[in-house]
């Protein structure tokens, strides 16, 4: 259970000092609770020792999330003004928000890997070793769902149909997503040789870390990295870019934008037809370096 009596002290503060308005005051304190809660989901059970990577690592899930600028730059004054106060109170020695500046509109491009990187990706877990075998189930899952990393991580075991291909996403608004054999295969071999051995007795997770938990988004992102490294992938791989390389090759083999939509759970259809323009793009680049006449036009 996470302490949040920071947060209702933070409450009365605004509104019994501050005098702020109660939809100021609602703002700030959702925008703190989503925190806490991004904090607990990974072990946390209250503020002390969050850092700035912490915070960073809560902004890049809202990103993921498909959060508008607008909302995350309102998420990071509310937490750099509830840090002022704890640290104003002598609750924290120094404020884990300082340096994190507000979100301008992200117009780059999302950055999709070819399928040879996903490929050679996929190849670098020793599935002889248990870990090894979790970490493949867990990198063909993500890349066969599209799911994002909070996604993953809060799948319990029964959440995976493997007869069916299904997978149920319940970490927010529920969802069922198709996922192909070579997944379920890893998936199973997973199940059968490792999450026994692994797993600690009444674990619900899927997958879990070495303490026989269920796996955290920090846990995974290194585990990722270690990898990508393996690999000698010479751009920087995070969960987000599978979950882009899985949209953009769907729709390079003609999948139907709504279709994916409806996969990767997205409000609205403008997240999704970015990954088609990006697809674009790329056709016209590889274009543009490989017909014989392209560069004299």
């Amino acid at each position: 259970m996470f302490d949040k009596t920071h947060i209702d002290d933070y409450s009365i503060f605004l509104a019994d000092v501050r005098r702020a308005p109660a939809n100021t005051i609602s703002s700030y304190i959702r925008d703190i609770r989503k925190f806490a809660d991004f904090l607990s989901a990974d072990g946390k059970s209250d503020f002390s020792g969050v850092t700035q990577d912490d915070v960073r690592a809560f902004l890049s899930v809202l990103k993921e999330n498909g959060r508008s600028p607008a909302t995350i730059s309102r998420c990071i004054a509310s937490l750099k003004a509830f840090f002022n106060r704890l640290v104003d109170v002598g609750s924290f020695a120094s404020n884990p928000t300082v340096g994190i500046r507000t979100v301008a509109a992200d117009k780059k491009p999302p950055r999709i890997l070819t399928g040879d990187d996903i490929t050679l990706l996929l190849e670098q877990p020793d599935t002889k070793d248990s870990r090894g075998c979790r970490d493949k189930a867990m990198l063909e899952t993500l890349y066969a769902t599209g799911i994002r990393v909070s996604e993953l991580i809060a799948l319990d075991e029964s959440d995976v149909n493997l007869a069916a291909g299904l997978v149920t996403c319940r970490n927010g608004k529920e969802r069922v997503v198709p996922i192909h054999e070579a997944a379920c295969k890893a998936i199973t071999h997973y199940l059968s040789n490792a999450r026994p051995i692994m797993a600690e007795t009444g674990e619900s997770a899927l997958f879990v870390n070495a303490n026989g938990e269920r796996m955290t988004r920090q846990g995974f992102w290194k585990i990722l990295k270690g990898y990508t490294e393996k690999a000698q992938i010479s751009v920087d791989v995070t969960p987000q870019t599978l979950r882009h390389s899985f949209a953009a090759h769907l729709i390079e083999n003609g999948a139907n934008l709504q279709m994916l939509q409806e996969i990767l759970g997205h409000a609205g259809i403008s997240s999704t037809q970015a990954y088609a323009r990006a697809v674009k793009r790329q056709l016209k680049e590889v274009y543009s370096k490989a017909h014989p006449r392209a560069a004299a036009t």
